[in-house]
């Protein structure tokens, strides 16, 4: 199952919907978040919810010492 980080922006009222599309694109661009929710309130304002999965590296086992050649 994907783990993913979560960032919040509150755009207030007067906020035009193309400065609003223009945030969220950058945000999209360079920080590699996709939007996950967006909810328009009563008065106006937008909540966006944005997240990213977070990506775990595994970690690999040692390598093994080379092993001796026989010579016939």
């Amino acid at each position: 199952m994907a783990e993913y980080s979560y960032l919040v922006l509150h755009l207030p009222r007067g906020t035009p919907r193309e400065v609003a599309r223009r945030i969220l694109t950058d945000h999209a661009e360079y920080g590699y978040w996709e939007l996950a929710r967006m909810r328009m309130n009563a008065d106006g304002s937008r909540k966006a919810t944005l997240r990213r999965q977070i990506i775990r590296v595994a970690r690999t086992p040692a390598p093994f010492p080379p092993t001796p050649q026989v010579s016939p």
